[in-house]
């Protein structure tokens, strides 16, 4: 059996390479089925934002050639030959099945922890299923991995605390408010900050979502996406007394959020509590802001502090996982040596059926010819017994004359005692 993966990651390669060989979602069925077919063998691929990895296998000692599979991908991407050099890892057999089973626990990922990259694999191999170049040894690779990553999700805490400003944001929302679904959300800015905020937002079910930015057509077109209405920073007189939440990330150079706006809005709202969260440097939100009654100020440093903690929780919780990993490749490879020994133990038993109806046929013509049937069957007893025994007591001779180590392995073997009673 041999197993070949090759890719790059953020780790190894800037995202300008990175983009270069990545796989679009209409190139990918044509793909592995040409890598399948370089070395006929099993073949999936694995493209995201911040990895590319080609997996190839089959159920044959012969190794697998990495240099074709690396001029492949040159080729396929129209890249110059070595281009890609000094980016890429390579992995073979046990190693390979260790890595793919980080990557799914999400322990190779640019966020430690994050789920989304098991996802992406088990969609790499229901493609490749579908494409025909999955067999037994992909398979069973495949399972295993998806085994070992559940057991990570179920017997670890990796992925329960936020390690991004965007996603502790929210998850510190969602302790304030027991429900988002009758919340209504401000956001300020249109950046990628204020983009993942209102993604996981609308993820926890946020009720009423404003977009708040300097320019309109970037306000329109983020709202666009996450179902939200936009107006311009003129607007927020009007609007902030309309919402329960402020998130607020732009470039200014000057707080947008003033003291004297919220106490407007707060008595707009009679006094109904305001949650702030400034995540802006500079700051949005003047200082000042948190002096009044019935509001909630939070500023980028608390949200770090909170990131922080989590990141060193989810560190302690990566060791657990690795623990659990490592137990789960030993699985693997016990599983894949006994793989190994079923021709042979196949062979073993069939060869000792057939010396069986040897000798029940030579016991039947006795019979037939009036033999003592008693006689009969103590001859076939006894030459089924010599001969199934011929071979071993031979080998175990011959062992025990080279190396008495090996006499120990072959006495489990043969289901013999350590010591004999004397």
């Amino acid at each position: 059996m041999s197993v070949l993966l090759i890719g790059l990651n953020h780790n190894s390669a800037a995202v300008s390479v990175r983009e270069r060989v990545a796989f679009g979602p209409d190139q990918l069925s044509d793909a592995v089925q040409q890598l399948a077919s370089l070395q006929d063998s099993e073949a999936s691929i694995l493209s995201t934002c911040n990895r590319t990895e080609l997996l190839l296998a089959r159920d044959s000692e012969s190794p697998l050639e990495a240099e074709a599979v690396i001029q492949w991908l040159h080729e396929y991407h129209r890249l110059p030959a070595g281009e890609l050099d000094g980016h890429l890892y390579l992995h073979t057999d046990v190693d390979a099945v260790g890595h793919i089973m980080q990557v799914a626990a999400g322990l190779d990922s640019l966020v430690l922890g994050e789920p989304q990259i098991l996802g992406q694999l088990k969609s790499a191999y229901a493609l490749a299923r579908e494409c025909g170049t999955v067999g037994a040894v992909l398979n069973r690779l495949y399972q295993r991995v998806f085994a070992a990553a559940k057991r990570v999700r179920t017997e670890t805490a990796i992925g329960e605390n936020p390690v991004s400003v965007a996603y502790a944001a929210v998850d510190l929302a969602g302790r304030i408010y027991e429900s988002m679904a009758s919340v209504n959300v401000l956001l300020v800015g249109a950046g990628e900050t204020i983009e993942l905020v209102g993604t996981h937002l609308r993820q926890a079910g946020a009720n009423r979502m404003l977009i708040a930015n300097r320019s309109l057509d970037r306000g329109l077109s983020l709202a666009k996406k996450l179902g939200a209405e936009a107006c311009v920073l003129g607007d927020l007189p009007e609007v902030l007394p309309q919402v329960d939440i402020v998130v607020s990330s732009t470039a200014s150079q000057l707080p947008i959020i003033g003291k004297g706006l919220v106490e407007t809005a707060l008595r707009k709202r009679r006094h109904e509590p305001m949650l702030f969260i400034d995540i802006a440097v500079p700051r949005d939100v003047e200082s000042e802001v948190a002096e009044l009654h019935d509001v909630y100020l939070y500023t980028v440093d608390d949200l770090r502090d909170i990131v922080d903690q989590n990141r060193a929780q989810r560190e302690t919780e990566a060791n657990k996982a690795r623990e659990i990993l490592n137990q789960e490749l030993v699985l693997y490879t016990r599983s894949r040596r006994a793989d190994a020994s079923k021709p042979w133990i196949k062979y073993y038993r069939d060869q000792a059926f057939a010396l069986t109806d040897l000798e029940l046929e030579r016991a039947r013509k006795e019979l037939g010819a009036g033999a003592d049937p008693e006689a009969v069957l103590e001859s076939m007893a006894r030459a089924i017994t010599n001969k199934l025994i011929h071979a071993p007591s031979q080998g175990l001779r011959s062992i025990a004359e080279q190396n008495v180590a090996e006499l120990d392995v072959a006495k489990r073997l043969l289901g013999l005692p350590d010591e004999l009673d004397q």
